[in-house]
């Protein structure tokens, strides 16, 4: 079975995540520092560039526009602001029976600074989603399996058993493999 998942699909579930929900966010270390609360909030748009999944080349881009907090030495709590370069690499799980994605932060664009502290940002934005979100799940098999009835017959069981993503440009097609059981 293959369930298709396109650009359109992404941008409706973000804007109503961004209308009915607290925007997410995470934070950067897990103790806080001097009072500071270090973390990440993840924002619908920030100068012109709007959170999205792209399907685009065979990969998944994520723009991400964030704002947040950070304790640097000699200055103290620092607001920052901008948006980061993501790309999410999809593989089955076949030990947990699931898709997952691994977010890689590419490059991290910051207001008003002209570049600098991008990439102490970018390194510790990326350091936080390794140890706070990496392993993303992305679909848990057990979710896509289901019984069919046969009238007179009983039920067939239709076991999802793997999953591959196959990207294409503006959409991402799931390839789903069934085994199918008595009951």
């Amino acid at each position: 079975m293959t369930l298709s998942l396109n650009d359109a699909f992404f941008d409706a579930v973000l804007e109503s995540v961004f209308q009915n929900l607290n925007p997410p966010s995470f934070p950067i270390k897990d103790e806080t520092t001097s009072g500071c609360d270090e973390s990440i909030k993840v924002l619908r748009e920030m100068n012109g560039v709007r959170t999205a999944v792209r399907f685009r080349e065979g990969k998944v881009f994520v723009p991400l526009a964030f704002s947040g907090h950070y304790s640097t030495p000699f200055v103290g709590c620092m607001e920052f602001a901008g948006w980061a370069e993501t790309n999410i690499d999809l593989e089955f799980d076949r030990d947990g029976q699931r898709l997952v994605g691994r977010a890689h932060v590419v490059n991290v664009n910051l207001n008003g600074t002209g570049g600098v502290g991008g990439g102490m940002i970018a390194s510790t934005l990326q350091s936080s989603i390794d140890r706070k979100l990496n392993p993303i799940e992305i679909m848990k098999l057990d979710s896509m399996s289901f019984t069919f009835p046969i009238r007179s017959a009983g039920n067939l069981r239709m076991r999802a058993v793997a999953v591959r993503p196959e990207i294409s440009n503006g959409q991402m097609n799931l390839v789903i493999t069934y085994e199918f059981l008595k009951g």
